[in-house]
């Protein structure tokens, strides 16, 4: 694909120059993301999963870091954007970092402990959120990837930052995932949060709405939370208890977020998509559900490449990302990924990131994995502690093309496919499955090998993970 592609990227990067002056404004933010959250006992090979589909319009780009382990000083402390200020510990984990420079709510982690944390905004009710020294929006799910060894941990250190600085978006649900559970922090405007587990033998489809329903704060294994959440809807309206029992979702909304049939239809397209049972668009989906069939990885690059093929909504437009119903892969998708987390493994290669750059429907999902010593070259534009610095005041010239850093190259062979995807889809969707299946089914005998090396070296099989990463990446690259 990529030597038939290559020759008109010159042409792609040339149409990017001409266009790089478009702004964000007319970016609907209410509609970006996807996720799946999948327990151990629901997986074919007793991981936790996370599904991403990671949406943004406008003119984005993505950098992948690898950020060490770190000492810190007494006196040492993070920034937040908008002036507050938070302590850091003694250390902090090493994680991978797929970084957007600019953006408040975009980037994504996988920590060395296997904690893997992504995001879809949900819309909330409240307009009157209160907040401690301007509140925290951004560095939220650094600080947890940083701090947190399991996925509840996690969820703890959000919600106890939430509750000191209050949270300064509408609302998102944070998907957050480990190797032993998998849970979504949904937080509000404000100081106010709620948290759940995803049981076991469940899996869990999210869009762009608060989708935890019924809650019982007394039942601390499976719920987190605000204390006064229910109280607080009450007294604001939201809630009458004679109407019912309490349910998070319909309590702290945005009305309108749940009705949007964007919202419905991927929810909908994404449950019919793990057979359990049979829902239709008008009703009330789960938090989420036992699947019909024990869930691959396969099964979820599958969900995250979805259009609505086969179904009333599939778009009557060659481009499939052409639809005023947005799919789960869409024209935003700026990367894609499956995190999958392994309790019986060292994290070190037992988490790992199947990601798909740009979108998954026009890119093989390759692995990455936690121990890594370093990003294939390429991947990152400048050094892990620069971006930290200068993310929210980038390079002027930071979404201009270059060939050299690799989302360029993604995204121009993407804009190639999707300008005549009936001419190139089966042709890519071909290689693709290739290089995927080739990767699925040599995972176990590279990983067995990777073992017998930790045992002996544990610096030469951080190394094998490290040169496999590269190799497949080179080859999505080059092929």
């Amino acid at each position: 694909m990529k030597k038939i592609l290559f020759k008109h990227l010159i042409v792609v990067f040339a149409i990017l120059l001409i266009n790089s002056g478009c702004s964000n404004n007319n970016i609907h933010e209410e509609f970006n993301c996807f996720s799946i959250l999948v327990g151990n006992k629901a997986t074919s090979d007793g991981s936790v999963m996370l599904a991403h589909n990671e949406d943004d319009g406008g003119r984005q780009v993505v950098n992948w870091y690898k950020v060490p382990s770190l000492e810190h000083s007494p006196d040492e402390v993070i920034h937040f954007k908008n002036g507050g200020i938070s302590a850091q510990p003694e250390r902090t984990n090493s994680y991978l970092w797929l970084e957007m420079p600019g953006m408040s709510f975009s980037d994504s982690y996988l920590n060395q402990y296997g904690v893997s944390i992504a995001s879809d905004v949900c819309a909330s009710r409240e307009n009157k959120g209160i907040f401690t020294d301007g509140g925290i929006g951004y560095s939220l799910r650094r600080i947890m990837a940083e701090r947190s060894k399991t996925a509840r941990e996690a969820v703890k250190i959000g919600g106890s930052l939430i509750a000191k600085y209050g949270y300064t978006s509408s609302g998102r649900t944070y998907c957050i995932a480990g190797p032993d559970e998998a849970w979504m922090l949904s937080v509000v405007n404000g100081k106010h949060w709620m948290a759940q587990r995803v049981p076991d033998n469940h899996v869990a489809v999210i869009p762009n709405y608060y989708t935890i329903g019924e809650i019982d704060l007394a039942d601390t294994v499976n719920f987190l939370g605000s204390a006064d959440i229910i109280e607080y809807a009450i007294e604001r309206g939201w809630y009458d208890p004679d109407n019912g029992p309490f349910s998070f979702r319909k309590a702290y909304s945005s009305p309108w977020s749940l009705k949007a049939k964007s919202n419905v239809a991927r929810m909908w397209r994404g449950i019919y998509l793990l057979p359990g049972e049979n829902y239709k668009m008008e009703d009330e989906f789960p938090f989420s559900f036992e699947p019909g069939h024990k869930l691959s990885v396969k099964d979820l690059m599958k969900i995250l490449r979805d259009h609505y093929e086969e179904t009333d909504l599939q778009p009557d437009s060659p481009d499939p990302h052409k639809n005023n119903i947005m799919s789960i892969c869409s024209n935003t998708n700026q990367y894609g990924f499956i995190a999958q987390l392994r309790s019986d493994m060292p994290p070190e290669f037992g988490a790992l990131l199947w990601t798909a750059p740009r979108r998954p429907c026009t890119q093989s999902f390759i692995p990455w994995y936690s121990g890594i010593l370093k990003v294939p070259d390429g991947f990152g534009r400048n050094t892990y502690d620069q971006a930290i610095d200068e993310h929210f005041n980038p390079s002027p010239d930071i979404h201009t093309p270059v060939p050299e850093l690799a989302y360029w190259r993604y995204y121009g062979e993407s804009e190639i496919i999707i300008d005549d995807y009936e001419k190139h889809s089966e042709k890519v969707m071909t290689e693709i499955k290739a290089t995927e299946s080739y990767l699925l089914n040599n995972q176990d005998v590279f990983e067995k090998k990777v073992f017998e090396a930790w045992e002996k070296d544990k610096q030469k099989a951080l190394q094998m993970l490290t040169d496999y990463t590269a190799k497949w990446v080179k080859k999505t690259l080059s092929n």
